[in-house]
């Protein structure tokens, strides 16, 4: 080959069959070496949309050909096919009249990185958190009943996902109601049931069959004809049968029929189960098992222990296009980690807590030095509370990492289990606020306004890593109450942590800058841009005050008081939903009559409605959380002059 002949690496492999389709349609009538040609070009399209995006490639590389096999076997979007959390659906959103658009994956005004009703008619349910898809496919699966409808309902959940008790909720459900509709295990993991190979497979096929269903069938009836106890040793016999041929009795004791373990990458396996089971009618549920490879064909030459879950945009041999330049400020994350290792060296009752979120949490690290005080609960959100409580009540101090949108989950257990009885529960509660790319389903948006309704909480929010390093140290030493610290996804500010991190006094916050007329609250990291403001007026002749909340619960009632009796406009912003700090304000100063004097109060939140995927900049520029968006907001008490100078000024 000469050097013109040499292919460039950024380009994509041809696609030549890919590109005949533009639905599931076009793919009825491809034979099986078509299949798997198909799957081979679709593979390769997945890894070269997500080198361009970024995203979560493992999921979708695992599912490549379970993806083919569904839509070439089944009518869809009429028959419904329902994605466990959406992680893995790129593939199916390429079959489905999206790769036109693929590419836009996670990008302003692009495709979502997860399943989305709205997006199209072969979403028939969003997704983004996980251990939904039993629940919602047995809720269609009992529509299309009530309403006379023949389609097939079809719910693809992962082996990480049974973890949650949700999943286990709908199956039992599904058996008692004994509704038509097929569950697939997709199992890229922990071994459910042990992989017997060729003949688990073929006796899988053989027993999915009509032949083997209407045996069955003739034998129920032959078997009502002998005495009850020749009918028990029938039923026994077949379980004990099926036993051996899954592995696994927990399914067919939840009422599925279970089928498996079949190779997930094996098209000969897939479509003529997929095909038996569309065709066949069964009394009740099934669950297909399927073994699958997470990142199966994935580009790089190194292996990792996620593999490739989530990645950021690479070329098509493996490397990171955007290279870290010099010292960067540490995550959140990574100063959270580090500030409760550095807690737990001194006492040893400290307890790390993560909901199958390690690396996200930053709690890996804390594994790393602390393995026999380190617990992952799996995808357990509530289990991961209740347990943290008994730990609490025991004595102990549990740190109960997981992300903001996710501990919504736990809700409940919060109130009941940890907040009613006042036990040291501590909450570190990341990716609060706006998360960019992953959207509306991720965003921590709530999590201010739902703990500081319950007595005995504190909530705090710090302001940078330095602050939150600080918050770390105050939970570890509040042994009266439950406590939760708020911090967002990605880099702090780049301020020097204290290598001696003392705890703050509870309820209280700071006054940075001093100034008349204007007062800027803030709580959490919208104080940097509250500063920019406070520092650009500054140049031009004007002074604002701007303070630190710190703690969204209990208020610092005496700041407040203070700053609403020293300036005629009080500003409160927090990157929350309304009905977090700014009404916890709003309500002391109208409860105290200080709203009386005629003191302008205004209080910026996140919008009430639902901001889609895109940077976090421009998601705070959105939300009007930016520094533009703060001094748009305090114009009304800014001097004519000085609002000409400052006109058009976005920080």
């Amino acid at each position: 080959m000469t050097t013109s002949e040499t292919p460039d690496k950024d380009q994509p492999m041809p696609t030549p069959l890919l590109d005949q389709i533009n639905t599931p349609q076009d793919m009825k009538h491809l034979s099986k070496q078509e299949l798997r040609q198909l799957a081979d070009e679709l593979r390769a399209e997945t890894i070269s949309a997500v080198s361009r995006t970024g995203g979560h490639l493992g999921a979708g590389l695992g599912v490549v050909e379970l993806t083919v096999a569904l839509h070439h076997v089944f009518d869809t979007p009429h028959d419904r096919l329902i994605w466990d959390v959406g992680h893995q659906a790129y593939p199916h959103k390429i079959l489905t009249g999206r790769r036109d658009r693929i590419r836009t994956l996670r990008q302003p005004g692009g495709l979502s990185g997860f399943t989305k009703r709205d997006e199209s008619p072969y979403d028939p349910f969003g997704a983004a958190h996980s251990s939904t898809s039993i629940s919602a496919g047995l809720g269609m699966a009992v529509a299309r009943d009530h309403l006379g409808g023949k389609n097939h309902v079809i719910s693809v959940i992962g082996d990480g996902a049974m973890s949650a008790g949700m999943a286990y909720e709908a199956m039992n459900n599904a058996g008692d109601l004994k509704t038509r509709m097929i569950v697939i295990l997709n199992d890229n993991d922990m071994s459910i049931a042990p992989a017997v190979g060729a003949m688990s497979s073929y006796l899988s096929q053989l027993i999915s069959s009509e032949r083997f269903l209407s045996i069955r069938h003739l034998a129920k009836k032959v078997a009502k004809r002998f005495p009850e106890e020749a009918q028990r040793t029938a039923k026994r016999a077949e379980e004990m049968a099926r036993g051996l041929v899954g592995g696994s009795t927990l399914f067919s004791q939840l009422g599925f029929y279970y089928l498996g373990p079949v190779d997930g990458h094996d098209l000969n396996q897939l479509v003529p189960i997929l095909n038996n089971l569309r065709d066949n009618s069964h009394e009740g549920p099934v669950l297909l098992h399927v073994r699958t490879e997470k990142g199966r064909g994935h580009p790089f030459g190194k292996e990792s222990g996620e593999k490739y879950h989530a990645v950021p945009r690479f070329d098509l041999v493996g490397e990171n296009d955007s290279k870290p330049i010099g010292n960067r400020p540490p995550s959140y994350t990574s100063v959270f980690a580090q500030q409760l290792i550095a807690e737990a060296e001194q006492d040893k009752r400290i307890i790390g807590i993560t909901a199958a979120m390690p690396s996200g949490t930053g709690m890996d690290k804390f594994a790393e030095r602390f393995p026999g005080r380190s617990y992952d609960v799996g995808i357990a959100e509530q289990h991961a509370v209740t347990f943290a409580a008994g730990l609490a009540a025991e004595g102990l101090k549990p740190f109960t990492a997981i992300y903001s949108t996710f501990l919504q989950r736990g809700y409940d257990q919060v109130v009941h289990d940890v907040a009613l009885q006042k036990l040291p529960v501590r909450f570190a509660i990341d990716r609060a606020g706006l998360v960019g790319a992953d959207g509306a389903t991720h965003v921590g948006a709530y999590d201010m306004a739902y703990l500081s309704a319950l007595p005995n909480m504190v909530v705090m929010a710090p302001s940078d890593e330095a602050e939150l390093a600080a918050m770390v140290s105050t939970a570890a030493a509040l042994d009266d109450r439950p406590s939760a610290f708020r911090y967002p996804r990605g880099e702090g500010t780049g301020v020097p942590i204290p290598e001696q991190v003392s705890p703050l006094e509870i309820g209280r916050g700071r006054i940075l800058r001093e100034g008349n007329s204007i007062a800027l609250l803030s709580v959490g990291t919208r104080l940097g841009d509250c500063l920019k403001v406070a520092d650009h007026l500054k140049a031009h002749g004007m002074t604002i005050t701007v303070a630190d909340a710190r703690f969204v619960k209990p208020l610092d009632h005496d700041l407040i008081t203070r700053l609403a009796t020293e300036h005629d406009m009080l500003v409160t912003i927090e990157e929350g939903s309304v009905g977090g700090f700014g009404s916890q304000v709003a309500q002391f100063l109208a409860n105290q009559g200080l709203l009386d004097r005629g003191l302008k109060l205004r209080m910026l939140t996140l919008p009430d409605e639902m901001i889609d995927h895109n940077t976090q900049e421009a998601q705070l520029a959105q939300a009007g959380l930016d520094a533009a968006g703060i001094l748009a907001a305090i114009s009304p008490c800014i001097d004519d002059k000085t609002a000409t100078a400052v006109a058009g000024w976005h920080g």
